[in-house]
């Protein structure tokens, strides 16, 4: 036990070490960097937590109304439970109305919600080209579907034995040897 909390506080250290470098310079790397470049770095870091610049109400609108959906959603969806809990009448006249919204519109509220929330994701998955081993992996994957078709698997041609009701069926047969 005492050997197990040993080594996972010389990997904690040796991690902690590890990013420590990033932010202190070490002692021999400290004379090769000049203190301007010491300067300019402490400026940027400290221009990421200046005021922005000021904007026209118009940009400020827009860049307020950009950043209003996810948490009015979040906050609507916690408001539904909270109207639950102190309305229960009231909420289920609207939940009766909410099941009155045609199928249509509910897959159009879903499709803008997906593509609102999906397009940056997609972008960015996109944007990564597939490793060539993904690609033989997909590849494999394909020809493993084909294999399933309907012309690769023997199928009946006659279904008229089932819609009858004739041929052995060891279970029904077993059920009327019971009655």
């Amino acid at each position: 036990m005492e050997r197990a909390k040993a080594r996972c506080l010389a990997r904690a250290e040796t991690c902690w070490l590890k990013r420590w470098r990033y932010f202190v310079p070490t002692q021999s790397a400290a004379p090769r960097e000049p203190l301007s470049t010491q300067w300019v770095r402490q400026g940027q870091f400290a221009a990421e937590f200046t005021a922005p610049e000021p904007q026209s109400w118009f940009n400020a609108l827009v860049d307020g109304l950009d950043r209003l959906p996810r948490p009015a959603m979040a906050y609507g969806a916690i408001g539904l439970f909270v109207y639950a809990m102190n309305d229960p009448v009231g909420f289920a006249e609207r939940m009766v109305g909410l099941a009155a919204v045609p199928d249509q519109l509910w897959w159009l509220l879903g499709a803008v919600v997906s593509f609102y929330f999906g397009a940056r994701e997609m972008s960015h998955s996109r944007s990564a080209a597939p490793t060539p081993q993904a690609l033989r992996q997909m590849v494999e994957n394909i020809e493993e579907i084909r294999t399933l078709r309907d012309d690769s698997v023997r199928v009946a041609e006659d279904d008229t034995e089932l819609e009858a009701g004739q041929g052995k069926n060891a279970a029904l047969e077993a059920w009327r040897g019971q009655k």
